[in-house]
């Protein structure tokens, strides 16, 4: 019984941790970067234009339920979504967080 008590509680850790180490390797300055490469031509706009359509608040909500790309796209119609890695949204979800409507200035 101890065993599995241990076992459940070093998955319940495991499954805790694996969505922070992904995010962990996201930054906005990673995510500006992309902006730059793989959105701007299509969005026909800046990285900081884009994130001031919400606020901090609104942007992790849309993040956490998983509409990010959704968003993306509704803001920005010609965006392919499928051309966009998989790994990069987290760091251009950490740009827009960061540069949100209620968030800091760029210095660009």
């Amino acid at each position: 019984m101890r065993k599995w008590m241990g076992m459940i509680a070093l998955a319940l850790l495991v499954t805790m941790t694996v969505p922070t180490i992904s995010m962990a390797k996201a930054s906005a300055k990673k995510g500006q970067k992309i902006f730059k490469k793989k959105f701007r031509r299509a969005c026909g706009f800046s990285g900081v234009r884009f994130a001031r359509n919400h606020t901090s608040a609104e942007w992790e909500e849309i993040y956490d339920s998983g509409k990010f790309q959704a968003e993306a796209k509704k803001i920005c119609p010609r965006l392919k979504i499928n051309k966009i890695k998989k790994s990069w949204w987290p760091s251009v979800y950490k740009f827009s967080y960061k540069y949100a409507s209620d968030g800091m200035v760029p210095k660009c």
